[in-house]
């Protein structure tokens, strides 16, 4: 258990947050050695209404979707389906006769990019960008939540294999940027398994671990418990945020014909500690298997070449850390920015969401928070030194 000090400078600390309009509310946890060993809970979920957080409060993941993601493609890696080293042409038409931007020019790829550079962010597929690259894909978000709510909204096969027909930022492999893959592996499994990509993770991850709240929408029985989304008002207030960023649409109240692999998951706390949980406990949870260890060894190991780090290095928040399969992985705790410890690994989401599990700690941090251009906030940084500090 954590000790009452460590207990009261946690409660301390996130309501400080709130009461500074920092955040609107927030829920934690601290999963010690498979046992939760502090929960908590402070704020709103609604400011306008008074509605508090609660336990079963249904938050946005946005990019905490992604190691979901790479866990969809490991299941597919340890039954043979797939070969990382796959030319993504291979499942997705669209990603034939690629051309990659070289001193203002398209010319043909060098090689096709494959399984593992989506897995690991070095495919040359950006967020967006002044690039060519980059415009077209701010282009295609732009096309993608105009048709959000018409009668012919973008799937997610169409989104990935538009992405294919523009230009890459830099060569496969030879750098690395953080951007749309998770999304493209999304549509790699809709084509390898012949099922939605929302279907697949149903029948695969959720039902087996049991997160019965976690989807790419909501019925409207579960409409009542999601989070509203805040951002600062410029006078150190809060406002409501309301628009469909990156295509996912903000109500989460209908299916989604794209469903993003890289950012359009919701879920609660408590369905976030079953996936966490399952990998702290090499891929099984509550009696079942779910994946292999060593595909648990290998999904939670750096991947960056030297190369391909410099691309990560200019990310100041992620000093001393690599990155593989879709995750941070704290590989020099000396030179990150917090307490934490070599081999620890977890990602964040744009509004917040976040987790970390540090398998030399027996350790898991999770938060959930909802505001705009969150990710990694200073209370989630500050809370989690708490604990790292007391355990």
């Amino acid at each position: 258990m954590l000790e009452p000090k460590a207990i009261n400078q946690l409660k301390k600390t996130m309501r400080a947050s709130i009461d500074h309009k920092e955040i609107a509310g927030a829920n934690f946890m601290v999963i010690k050695d498979g046992h939760e060993v502090f929960y908590h809970e402070d704020g709103f979920a609604d400011l306008e209404s008074g509605r508090p957080v609660s336990r079963d409060s249904i938050f946005r993941f946005y990019s905490m979707t992604k190691p979901i993601t790479a866990a969809a493609i490991m299941l597919l890696l340890e039954r043979g389906d797939l070969d990382l080293l796959d030319p993504v042409s291979r499942y997705l038409p669209g990603f034939q006769n690629q051309q990659v931007e070289r001193d203002g020019h398209l010319v043909p790829v060098s090689r096709e990019v494959n399984l593992h550079d989506l897995l690991n962010m070095t495919s040359g597929l950006t967020y967006g960008g002044t690039d060519l690259a980059g415009q077209q894909t701010d282009a295609l978000f732009q096309e993608l939540v105009s048709r959000l709510h018409g009668e012919n909204p973008m799937s997610t096969m169409e989104f990935a294999n538009r992405l294919g027909q523009g230009p890459l930022s830099f060569e496969p492999g030879s750098n690395w940027q953080y951007g749309t893959s998770a999304d493209v592996l999304g549509a790699v499994v809709e084509a390898i398994s012949g099922m939605r990509y929302g279907t697949f993770l149903q029948k695969e991850i959720f039902e087996p671990l049991g997160m019965t709240d976690t989807g790419f929408w909501l019925p409207e029985e579960k409409r009542d418990r999601l989070v509203r989304t805040y951002q600062d008002d410029g006078e150190g207030g809060l406002k409501r945020y309301e628009q469909s960023h990156l295509g996912i649409c903000y109500r989460m109240d209908r299916e989604p014909a794209f469903e993003s692999g890289g950012a359009g998951l919701a879920s609660t706390i408590d369905d976030a500690a079953k996936f966490t949980t399952m990998l702290m406990n090499q891929g099984s949870f509550n009696g079942v298997q779910l994946l292999r260890p060593n595909t648990v060894r290998y999904m939670t190991s750096a991947a960056l070449t030297d190369r391909q780090q410099k691309g990560l290095d200019t990310w100041h928040s992620l000093s001393g850390h690599s990155y593989g399969n879709q995750m941070r992985i704290l590989m020099d705790s000396r030179k990150a920015g917090f307490i934490g410890s070599n081999g620890e690994y977890g990602w964040d989401g744009w509004l917040g969401a976040y987790f970390s599990n540090s398998p030399q700690d027996g350790l898991t941090v999770l938060m959930m928070i909802q505001k705009k251009d969150a990710g990694t906030m200073p209370v989630t940084r500050k809370m989690r030194n708490i604990v790292f500090s007391a355990l």
